[in-house]
Order: C-alpha cells, then structure tokens, then sequence
C-alpha cells in the first residue's frame, strides 16, 4: 500500500509490542483503526463531493452547448407559420383528444361491455371480473 514490505510490518508490530505491551495493544489498534476509518471516510466523502461538483460543472457545460446547437438549428429552420404549411391538413397534431367516457351513475366508472358467447354455444360465458356470483350479496 505505501511501499511497505510483510517484513517490515512484521518488524514495526514486534516493536509495537514491545513499546506498548501487549496488555495496552489491542487498544491502540483499535484507537487506530478508528482513526484510519475516519479518514477514509472523510477521503470518501470529499471524493463524492468532488466528483458531484464536476458534473454538474460537465452538465452546465453541455447544456449551453444544447442550447447553442438549439439556436442555430432554430436560425437555419424557421419555423413555417399557420395551416397553409404542405401537408399540415394531414397531421392531427393540435387537435383536442377524444373525450372519455362519461362515468356511470354514482361517480362509478362505466360497466364494461357484456361478455360474447363462446362459439357453439356449449360453455356459459365468462362473467367479467368482481362480478358478484349468482345467490350472493357480497363481493368474494
């Protein structure tokens, strides 16, 4: 990690040992793992802020760059005014949406349409679903 060889960790934890002792050691790795936690979570920490800076730095950048291009294309391809453009009878653009059904009485929507017989006639058909079974007040 910094260059520092297995024996050389060796070498510093013997003398830990002895400079500390070991009734105090464990304490001291924890004291320092602790530290060391820390600090890669504050490295971490300025790392995320970092990198959340540059983009949106990268977003600004791209966005002026997106509003330029739309400027320009805007320049060089004016818009064509009213209906008499070619083809505008064709298109449906600016037309209002079909209206929806009107709810049923109650505010309830509308029942959907009854189911078709099977063909032949042999089955009953099927009741559309939440219907309530025959002989029953309740929903199942």
């Amino acid at each position: 990690m910094f260059g520092i060889d297995s024996g050389e960790i060796l070498i510093i934890a013997i003398v830990a040992l002895i400079v500390i002792g070991p009734k105090d050691l464990p304490r001291a790795m924890r004291t320092i793992g602790n530290f060391v936690g820390r600090a890669r979570g504050m490295a971490r920490h300025f790392r995320s802020g970092f990198d959340t800076m540059m983009r949106e730095a990268e977003l600004e950048e791209m966005e002026k760059k997106w509003a330029s291009d739309n400027d320009r294309i805007m320049r060089e391809h004016p818009a064509v005014p009213g209906p008499a453009a070619a083809g505008a009878g064709d298109s449906d653009w600016g037309t209002p949406a079909p209206e929806a059904p009107a709810p049923g009485p109650g505010g309830a929507p509308p029942a959907p349409p009854a189911p078709r017989p099977l063909p032949g006639g042999s089955a009953p058909p099927i009741p559309p679903a939440g219907a309530v079974p025959p002989g029953t007040s309740e929903r199942p």
